[in-house]
């Protein structure tokens, strides 16, 4: 049966494999992101929406459903990262991590809510990073940010999950794309080696924890947190 997801931070990157995977499947893809994309899909409808602009999140889903009658799963995959010292890291800086991570992903959590009701099976699945368990130097101010993403995530578990709304988070350990291109190799390596699967991971290994979170047969999984490299928190 094919599903309906939208998927933030959907241009490049992790963002587009998920969007590639699940039009895969079958399922109708609307994706967002700050630029536009060049993938062409039948079945894919791209916006460009600014997630830490309150105002585009609010006409992008007003939009949304005046299209659909329902919503299967919401994504939150959109991100920036900053590191440096936390001394040194400039407020604005602070403010843009928190801006997009924090209160981008809880408004479209919130406009989705109404259409993901309508759902047999609704699903929102939330990326955070191994950076919140690990407590990575450097790294605090996106760190703290997607521990606020989990505690989100956990929150919204118990207060929806009486309409069968399931919420999840995943927390990838490195993976090859822009979000780590400017982090030094021997942090990464050193990151790695505190994993009990000492390799980077691969964007298959994301969506494979999605499919999981997604299916149908995963009702009663809500409110986890899942980090890939055997990392514990």
């Amino acid at each position: 049966m094919s599903r309906i997801i939208v998927i933030t931070g959907a241009s490049r990157g992790l963002g587009l494999a998920m969007v590639k995977h699940f039009l895969s499947l079958g399922d109708t893809v609307y994706g967002l992101s700050r630029s536009s994309s060049e993938l062409t899909h039948a079945q894919y409808h791209h916006s460009e929406v600014d997630i830490s602009d309150a105002n585009q999140i609010k006409q992008f889903f007003l939009e949304l459903r005046r299209q659909v009658s329902h919503l299967d799963g919401l994504i939150n995959n959109a991100g920036i990262a900053s590191m440096n010292a936390f001394a040194t890291t400039p407020a604005d800086t602070i403010h843009n991590i928190f801006q997009v991570n924090v209160h981008g992903t809880s408004l479209c959590c919130q406009k989705a809510l109404s259409l993901l009701k309508k759902s047999p099976h609704p699903r929102i699945v939330n990326l955070t990073t191994v950076a919140v368990p690990l407590l990575l130097e450097g790294e605090a101010a996106y760190a703290a940010s997607k521990s606020a993403v989990e505690t989100l995530t956990k929150i919204m578990a118990k207060e929806y999950g009486h309409f069968g709304i399931t919420c999840n988070a995943i927390g990838p350990s490195p993976i090859a794309t822009a979000l780590i291109q400017n982090v030094p190799k021997e942090k990464i390596d050193k990151l790695i080696r505190r994993q009990a699967v000492k390799e980077m991971a691969e964007e298959a290994d994301v969506l494979n924890a999605l499919d999981f979170f997604i299916q149908p047969e995963s009702r009663m999984i809500s409110g986890q947190v899942l980090y890939l490299g055997g990392v514990s928190s």
